[in-house]
């Protein structure tokens, strides 16, 4: 009987560890989940702090539209090189390795663009060299956060699409966040210490690559690593994955980055109040959007959301193109915010629920064709506002002609989810 008990209590000891091992597991989960948030507050910073200060480089040193187009373009392009050589690299390094990695470059590039500029002659070579540098954080942080997300164990299905959206909702109060404080800095200091901005929200980046140096990370993470890239273009409606995501990326982008310089000049409306009623607005509804869907994901059909999220957005930009009224122009402006909201997670989400296998290589895919639409998107809008106004027309005509040329993008989108759906409907059926 005494060694019975004694078992017993033996019993009770081991589950009462396994319990405080499952809890603090738990803990650590939410804690990694805190540090894959403030990651996309960081990839905000990396892509939307240099357009609020196009204004700035385009007065202080001469800066075309064509050579400010340059900037968003070697950002994204270098983005999309680290997410197609990412695969490799993850064969080589661990994923906490290649996370905090992302976030050093990412501060390393910011210090640089507030530094270098002071102390070089050509300023637009040493800001190019900057955005290469936090470009390539920027790639990892969107190739690593999302299939750290994923990992994580518990949670399934809708859920899982409403932690994506709710994740990818945070690079949204990211730029929000990034716009205000920016905004509030150069009101409160003036222009001439803006290269402070640069080195200040490189605090943000330098904290998190501490934080994910102690969180824990799911075991699952290295288990789908060594998925061949040849595999995953054998399934059905995968290259239809990846012109969504370039379509989302240029959706997005080609809006947000030409949102400020757009309002100032298109509008000639104030820098502070355009920056506030243009890319700051843009951000607070698509981060609405995000967060939305995340509530309510279990009772909206994602399919359905991206099809009405696409055509709300060719609305968009068709009033920003044609309209001459500001305040409407504005309106549309910041309500592309909320119709792209669901698109980049969105796709995630349909390609995690339908290839389930796809491991690493398929974000990476994923993230390079996304970063190749915001990359083009961005960048063609900018060669056509170059070319307009080089021919004779105004700066409002110009910025209006590439926005508007930019609504192919939101039309493509439409008609691919379309097809996905009816595809994934079809083998359903099968």
């Amino acid at each position: 009987m005494l060694n019975s008990c004694r078992q017993f209590t033996v019993l009770i000891r081991q589950t009462h560890k396994r319990k405080d091992a499952f809890m603090n597991k738990r803990i650590s989960y939410s804690s990694t989940v805190s540090a894959c948030y403030i990651g996309y507050v960081c990839q905000a910073a990396v892509n939307n702090l240099a357009p609020l200060l196009f204004i700035i480089f385009q007065t202080r040193y001469s800066m075309s539209y064509d050579k400010i187009s340059m900037l968003i373009l070697i950002n994204f392009v270098t983005q999309l090189l680290v997410d197609l050589g990412s695969v490799k690299l993850s064969k080589h390094m661990s994923v906490r390795s290649m996370t905090i990695l992302a976030h050093i470059m990412c501060a390393a590039g910011l210090i640089m663009m507030g530094v270098l500029p002071l102390i070089a002659e050509n300023t637009f070579t040493v800001l190019i060299l900057s955005v290469i540098v936090y470009a390539v954080g920027g790639g990892l942080t969107e190739v690593l956060i999302s299939p750290i997300i994923e990992a994580i164990p518990d949670t399934a299905g809708s859920a899982k699409a409403a932690a994506m959206s709710l994740l990818h909702s945070f690079y949204c109060w990211g730029q929000v966040a990034v716009v205000l404080l920016s905004t509030g800095f150069l009101a409160a200091f003036g222009e001439n210490l803006w290269f402070l901005l640069p080195v200040i929200w490189a605090i943000l980046p330098i904290f998190n690559a501490i934080f994910f140096a102690k969180v824990p990370l799911a075991p699952s993470l290295s288990e789908n690593n060594n998925v061949k890239l040849s595999a995953l273009f054998k399934q059905k409606g995968f290259v239809l994955i990846l012109i969504l995501m370039l379509c989302a990326g240029a959706s997005e982008l080609a809006m947000s980055q030409w949102s400020s310089l757009f309002a100032q000049k298109g509008l000639m409306i104030s820098k502070s109040l355009g920056d506030l009623l243009g890319p700051c607005l843009f951000a607070v509804l698509m981060g609405t959007g995000r967060a939305l869907y995340a509530v309510f994901a279990n009772k909206i059909s994602l399919y359905k959301i991206m099809t009405a999220s696409g055509i709300l957005c060719i609305v968009c930009y068709i009033i920003v193109a044609f309209s001459d009224v500001p305040a409407l122009s504005l309106s549309a402006c910041a309500l592309c915010g909320l119709s792209v909201a669901v698109m980049w997670p969105g796709t995630f989400s349909l390609a995690a629920a339908k290839y389930k296998s796809g491991g690493t290589a398929m974000y990476s895919l994923m993230a390079l064709a996304g970063d190749l639409g915001c990359a083009s998107g961005p960048f063609i809008a900018g060669m056509i506002c170059n070319f307009v106004t080089a021919n004779g027309a105004d700066e409002s005509s110009g910025m209006k002609t590439g926005l508007g040329f930019s609504v192919l993008f939101p039309v493509i989108l439409v008609i691919c989810t379309l097809v996905f759906t009816f595809i994934v409907r079809k083998r359903k059926a099968e």
